[in-house]
């Protein structure tokens, strides 16, 4: 009963906030349309958003290192495990800016999707070529404004049998534009959100590691899949 009700609380309290950001960002991107094209303003509402929800939720306890590795005055296209929909809390408590490539149906979900679209989030249909063009030409015009571009190389979330096959979108277009790869990997998301459950039962430690950069510019277009290869290993072994 008690982990029933405190999982009401969570849920409530955590649809609230997503809902307050939502309002936020609106009046901001209204407000701020002519000064903040890149919504840099719009997105950082996202911080206090995260570091809220993460606070209030007592089944979560979670932890960030490695922000010496993040140079904030630089644009980065940052690679990471995909383990739960936890992942898009998470990543905003690096305070870094970015867009995410995120997945159609996620710009669906009431409020949550509708904040994706204020934030100007890259929209992806898997399976259509056509989009997959798109999300690149996207991307390319965020990097060449100063914006870094976060990927899930494993274009779903992990397994149980771990972390799997890299897709090579990212590291072609990091060596294209000769930005540097951010690897970040996110340990103990599986389990914060419930799967076929709206309960919290589990609580989870939850850590969240930047790693050093790697440098792409000795890199040439032919050498996708060995930069693509080092960035998982990275991952795997931390």
């Amino acid at each position: 009963m008690k982990q029933t009700l405190q999982s009401l609380v969570v849920w409530i309290v955590g649809i609230i906030l997503t809902t307050i950001l939502f309002f936020v960002m609106a009046l901001l991107s209204i407000i701020l349309y002519p000064f903040d094209r890149k919504r840099k303003i719009v997105h950082a509402q996202c911080f206090w958003w995260a570091d809220a929800v993460t606070a209030l939720n007592p089944y979560w306890d979670v932890k960030v290192v490695g922000l010496e590795n993040v140079d904030y005055h630089k644009k980065y296209i940052i690679v990471s495990n995909h383990q739960s929909l936890a992942d898009i809390v998470l990543m905003y408590k690096t305070k870094m800016q970015f867009k995410w490539v995120a997945k159609d149906s996620l710009f669906k979900i009431p409020v949550l999707g509708w904040n994706l679209l204020l934030a100007r989030h890259i929209r992806l249909q898997r399976g259509d070529f056509s989009s997959i063009k798109k999300v690149y030409r996207e991307a390319i015009e965020w990097l060449r404004n100063g914006i870094s571009v976060v990927f899930f190389p494993e274009g779903t979330r992990s397994s149980n049998q771990g972390m799997g096959e890299f897709q090579n979108g990212a590291f072609k277009l990091a060596i294209k534009e000769k930005v540097p790869v951010l690897p970040i990997m996110i340990e103990g998301a599986k389990d914060a959100l419930p799967k076929g459950s709206w309960r919290f039962t589990t609580k989870v430690s939850i850590l969240i590691k930047v790693l050093p950069p790697i440098d792409t510019s000795i890199y040439s277009p032919v050498d996708y899949s060995r930069l693509r290869d080092l960035a998982r290993m990275q991952l795997c072994s931390n």
